[in-house]
């Protein structure tokens, strides 16, 4: 059974940083793909960036430029850089891993930003 735990969330001001992390672990093999969703309250889960096995990266036109998303390939982990944040960004982002076998979601973690 693939287990996915994201980190990094937290508190920061307008035009900081914040790096998240994700692991899926459990798999014996490479995810299909990976990425970040985020969810505030009353509102529908929004795709932010999402990275393949092979590499290939969408970004929600909402953060391109300022977020970036990368991969550890050989322990299924991705990485989400963001910078210059804003209040808008706040959110719960939840990580998404897809493998062969089936999609699983992380519980998500808190991202804050200060006006």
């Amino acid at each position: 059974q693939v287990q996915v735990a994201e980190s990094g969330g937290g508190l920061v001001q307008t035009g900081g940083s914040l790096r998240l992390s994700c692991a899926a672990s459990g798999s014996n093999v490479g995810f299909n793909y990976m990425g970040w969703y985020r969810q505030v309250p009353g509102m529908q889960r929004v795709l932010v960036a999402v990275i393949t096995g092979n590499g290939s990266i969408h970004y929600d036109d909402s953060v391109k430029g300022r977020f970036t998303i990368s991969r550890d390939e050989h322990k299924n982990t991705v990485f989400l850089q963001m910078d210059s944040l804003k209040p808008e960004d706040t959110a719960v982002y939840i990580c998404n891993a897809v493998f062969r076998d089936g999609r699983y979601w992380g519980q998500g973690t808190q991202v804050t930003v200060s006006a």
